[in-house]
């Protein structure tokens, strides 16, 4: 059996993406696959949407982190600004200040002085362009993640903890099945509260 190839669509403010990309970094690490990991938008599928509050600031803070990915990967695979962004967002705690920002650039190899990014409009067309990729490739209007394995796409999947080695692969296994039955439209259950972003112990 080929190693499938997987391109991820994930908009790096969602906690439970990142609880996804950590399944999918140990799937990938073990050669079971190979990851692609591209820029969508929440703040993009939801414009025209009333949001205040909490909700508000989470999609100023979608706008502003897909600037930042836009600018520096373009439509490149963004998944080492990912892990670096997503490890100081979901695991440390951190905002997104312009200091965390140029970190991330400067530990993946990209250019630190692309920060300013961040809050430039320039870039929005851009974002807008690889998340108009995600809903093309899903074939709908879909959230993050939008997971496509050998160009079969899907909503999800959405974990809310990070599941150890074996369960990782059984995971893998079974996630590999539906996406490529022809057969396969949703699957789906209620989930509560926020994901745990904690790696598992060991």
């Amino acid at each position: 059996m080929s190693t499938p190839h997987i391109d991820v669509y994930a908009d790096p403010i969602c906690p439970f993406t990142w609880v996804t990309s950590r399944w999918l970094a140990g799937v990938s690490e073990r050669g079971d696959a190979r990851v692609t990991w591209r820029l969508m938008s929440l703040a993009v599928l939801n414009e025209g949407q009333d949001a205040d509050g909490a909700q508000a600031e989470k999609l100023e803070l979608s706008r502003r982190v897909g600037r930042l990915v836009a600018a520096a990967t373009g439509t490149d695979d963004m998944g080492g600004l990912y892990m670096a962004l997503g490890r100081r967002l979901h695991v440390e705690g951190l905002d997104l200040t312009d200091d965390v920002a140029r970190a991330a650039l400067t530990e993946c190899g990209l250019d630190p002085t692309l920060t300013p990014a961040l809050d430039d409009p320039r870039w929005d067309g851009a974002v807008r362009g690889s998340h108009r990729q995600s809903q093309d490739t899903l074939g709908d209007s879909g959230g993050s993640p939008i997971t496509a394995i050998d160009g079969q796409a899907f909503f999800g999947p959405v974990l809310t903890d990070i599941p150890g080695t074996d369960e990782a692969i059984r995971l893998f296994k079974a996630v590999t099945t539906l996406a490529t039955s022809p057969a396969f439209a949703q699957v789906e259950r209620p989930r509560w509260g926020p994901p745990n972003t904690q790696e598992p112990a060991v």
